[in-house]
C-alpha cells in the first residue's frame, strides 16, 4: 500500500483537524459538491468540472474518499471497467457543511454571484434524486 493510499492517522483530539484530514485538501469537497449539487457520478463527469482537477489527483481523491467511507463505487461497465460513485451516509452528512461554506463565501468573498433560480431548482432536484432512500423499520 502506498503512503498516498492510507487514511491519515489521528493527529489530535480536535474535531476540526480530524475532519480536515479527511476532506481538507483542495479537491475533495469539490467532488462531494459535484455529487450532491450537480448529480455527477462518473469519473469523466468529475474530470470535466470547471475547476479542472488533474486526472491523477482525481483518481487519488476518489480512492481516498472510498477508503474513508465517504463514497462507494460500483462497476457499470466491464471492458474496460468503469465505476459509478455514490455518497455514503457519511458523505451525505457533509451537505450542511457545504451549505455553510457557501453562505460564508457569499458574505465574505467578493465577486460572488448567486445562482439563478433555475440552477437552484436543478440543485434541489439533483439532491432529491441522489438522496439515499431510508429503509422503513
Amino acid at each position: 500500500m502506498r503512503d498516498s493510499d492510507r487514511i491519515p492517522e489521528k493527529r489530535s483530539d480536535c474535531p476540526v483537524a480530524n475532519m480536515l484530514d479527511l476532506v481538507g485538501d483542495k479537491w475533495t469537497l469539490l467532488v462531494i459538491r459535484d455529487m450532491l449539487f450537480f448529480g455527477k457520478r462518473l469519473y469523466k463527469e468529475f474530470a470535466d468540472s470547471s475547476e479542472g482537477i488533474p486526472t491523477n489527483i482525481l483518481a487519488d481523491r476518489l480512492r481516498r474518499m472510498e477508503q474513508a467511507d465517504l463514497l462507494t463505487k460500483e462497476a457499470y461497465q466491464k471492458k474496460p471497467v468503469r465505476y459509478a460513485y455514490r455518497l455514503t451516509a457519511k458523505g451525505w452528512d457533509v451537505l450542511p457543511i457545504l451549505k455553510a461554506i457557501k453562505d460564508w463565501a457569499f458574505k465574505y468573498c467578493s465577486g460572488m454571484s448567486p445562482p439563478s433560480p433555475e440552477m437552484l431548482a436543478e440543485i434541489r432536484e439533483n439532491i432529491r434524486k441522489a438522496k439515499p432512500k431510508r429503509s422503513k423499520n
